[in-house]
This record gives structure tokens, sequence and C-alpha cells, in this order.
């Protein structure tokens, strides 16, 4: 049997350039698709998946995330005092308990590898999930949860993948496959960025892995890869290199990346087309733009 993941990282740190400005002065962890942060999704998918401990990896900049997942007193009184008791247990009803939340700083940024290494300790020696909060994931059962079922059979390390276009696999990391039982493929190797020329496949990752501890001596190493940054990809490539499982799993459902303008504002759409309240009002305001 193997070790169960019961702690999830969450890598915050990051600028969000790519949707400024809307991310000057806010974190665009906190930037909502219709009625909640993305960060308030990715902690739900966790929660599903049975992950227990929630590490957050944070910059400059991030103190809504901490304000987000606390309980705030004055907003609790107020909806207790109108009588809103249901919006009251709602909010706090997805609160995790106390101890299950905890931050750490990345002051300098060195990379997605580095600022899942600044994890180390509070992860300590067992296998781990990481969750980038960009990648909005809509699955059944959710994206995470896939994966922890995955890795119950196959042990190892566990990623999200999906096909892109070949032209396309220089922004991210790519598997060279082995074994590709639909679903799931092993990999004996995974390249970050690479030329769509040279390529192994066009399976590429995207932000969710199941990781085993010993990516953390790799990192530490802090060998700068592709942007002269610490790569994720490259501490697990050496994971690979030393012998350890190595999977990725088509997950069955939508991924929309929040990263980009495009992207975020599908994520709107699609998901207030399935909001129970606000779904029909949403539909009868975009007949207006066709």
């Amino acid at each position: 049997m193997h070790q169960p993941v019961r702690k999830a990282v969450f890598p915050v740190a990051g600028l969000g350039t790519r949707i400024l400005p809307a991310t000057k002065a806010m974190a665009k962890e906190m930037l909502t698709v219709v009625d909640r942060p993305l960060i308030h999704y990715a902690v739900e998918e966790a929660k599903a998946a049975g992950i227990e401990q929630f590490y957050f990896v944070t910059g400059r900049g991030k103190s809504a995330i901490e304000d987000h997942f606390d309980v705030a007193y004055e907003m609790e009184a107020t909806l207790r005092e109108r009588g809103k008791n249901q919006q009251l247990a709602e909010m706090q009803a997805w609160l995790p308990a106390a101890g299950q939340i905890a931050y750490t700083r990345q002051q300098r940024p060195l990379g997605l590898g580095h600022a899942v290494w600044c994890a180390r300790h509070l992860v300590g020696d067992e296998p781990f999930a990481v969750m980038l909060v960009d990648d909005l994931m809509v699955c059944d059962p959710p994206c995470l949860k896939q994966m922890v079922d995955a890795y119950s059979e196959t042990g190892g390390n566990v990623v999200a993948v999906v096909e892109v276009p070949r032209e396309q696999t220089s922004r991210y990391g790519v598997l060279d496959i082995t074994e590709d039982k639909g679903n799931l493929v092993r990999a004996q190797g995974v390249v970050e960025k690479p030329n769509p020329a040279e390529a192994p496949s066009n399976l590429t990752i995207i932000g969710r892995y199941i990781i085993q501890p010993e990516v953390f001596r790799h990192l530490g190493l802090m060998k700068p890869g592709i942007g002269n940054e610490i790569q994720l990809t490259d501490g697990l490539a050496a994971l690979i290199a030393e012998g350890q499982d190595f999977h990725g799993l088509r997950a069955t459902g939508r991924r929309f990346d929040c990263g980009d303008k495009l992207g975020f504002l599908e994520a709107n759409i699609a998901l207030g087309l399935e909001h129970p309240e606000l779904g029909e009002g949403l539909r009868q305001i975009l007949k207006n733009y066709r």
C-alpha cells in the first residue's frame, strides 16, 4: 500500500503578469470566477481529494489569501444580525479547520521548483500534491481526486496531462512516453519547454502534481534550468532517473487557463452558465451579443 497523500502545496507567490493590469494590486489567485476566487476552487478540489493540510507559498502583496481563509468576525456578526443564517452557514462550512493551513514565503522569484522547495519543512518526508491555481479544473470527480485514485494503484509520481498542438509544446513540460493506456501513461522522462521539433511528444503537464519527497533533495541543489529558474520538471526528471515510477493522467473534465485573459473570460462564462442561480440570466444576457 502506498503512503497516502495528505498534504498540498499551493505556489501562490507569482505576479500574474499575463493578466495585468488586473493583478497590479490584487493577488491573481484572488481573481473571481463567478462568485469565488481562484484559490477557493483549488482548495475545494484539494479537500475533495482527501487533503488534510494546505500549505501556501506566498510573497509580497498576498495577504488577501490569508484573510480569505480566516474567520471574518465582522462579516459573520453582520450576517447574524440580518438573519442571513444560510449565508453564514455556507461561509463557515468551507473554512479549513484551525491548524490545517500554514504559510511560508518565497522571498525571491526563482521559479516553480524553488517555490515548491520553500515548503520542504512543512511537507516533511511524505508524498504531497502541488496545485497551480491558474489552472482551474472542472472535473467530476475532481481532478486531484482522479489523480489520488490513480496514485493508489501506481505509486511514484503522477501529473495531470493534456495533449496540445505540437507548436505549443515550448510552453510546457512535455512527457517522454513509454506506455500509453488511454487515460494513464508511463513516462521515462520529462522535458521543460522543448523546441517543438525536439519535443518527445505533445503530452504536456498542467498544474496538478503528486510528487515524492525526494524531489526536495534535487531542488535544493539550486541548479537553474530553462529561463535561468529552478524548474520543478528538472526535479521530476531526476526522480525518473533514479528509477521512480512516473505517470501522466489524462483527467476527465475541462481545464481553464485563468492566467490568460481569454481563458479567464471563458471560465467565467462557462461556470456562470452552469450556476444554478445565475445561469439562466447570463444566458439571456449573452443573447444580446450574438
